[in-house]
């Protein structure tokens, strides 16, 4: 209650002050350095920020809006294409993805990998004859040259991968 309190007199007194004659001050680059502190003689430099890094899984890997989006991107693609159909309930769906967009992703992109959800594209797993999930299947030039049902390990995964790319 007391730090409410607190943050509102702070904050009415932040707003009801008259901003000075010319405005503000702009704000240099001098003012946003790095505060140093001293303590017992020992300077004290806060650390710099930290960098997030980033794979390029995603690079490879695409999820279908709709029909003509899986026209346009798989059955249109001059690269090889991995389809993943897979279904947000679906448990090995969820170990299965995950490793093989990962392994897609060690080909450097010599094949991409498109996800299609199976409850909102329905007439692409009825077209493609997907009776479980999850189906993968390897499109090359528009016609399908390898299907499996399941989850595979990361060696007939690679396998798999290997075939399609020739």
């Amino acid at each position: 209650m007391a730090q409410r309190l607190l943050l509102r007199r702070f904050l009415a007194s932040v707003i009801s002050r008259k901003l000075p004659q010319g405005g503000w001050p702009p704000v240099t680059s001098g003012t946003l350095q790095t505060p140093q502190c001293s303590l017992g003689g020992m300077t004290v430099i806060p650390s710099p920020a930290r960098t997030i890094g980033t794979t390029k899984v995603h690079l490879t890997t695409f999820n279908i809006q709709d029909g003509p989006d899986f026209q346009d991107r798989v059955v249109n693609s001059e690269t090889p294409v991995v389809v993943d159909f897979h279904a947000q309930w679906c448990g090995p769906c969820k170990i299965l993805g995950p490793r093989l967009e990962k392994m897609v992703a060690k080909q450097h992109g010599k094949v991409v990998m498109a996800k299609v959800d199976i409850d909102d594209h329905t007439d692409l797993a009825i077209e493609y004859e997907v009776s479980a999930v999850p189906t993968v299947l390897a499109i090359k030039n528009g016609d399908v040259v390898d299907k499996f049902v399941g989850i595979k390990d990361e060696d007939q995964l690679e396998a798999f991968l290997k075939k399609l790319i020739g």
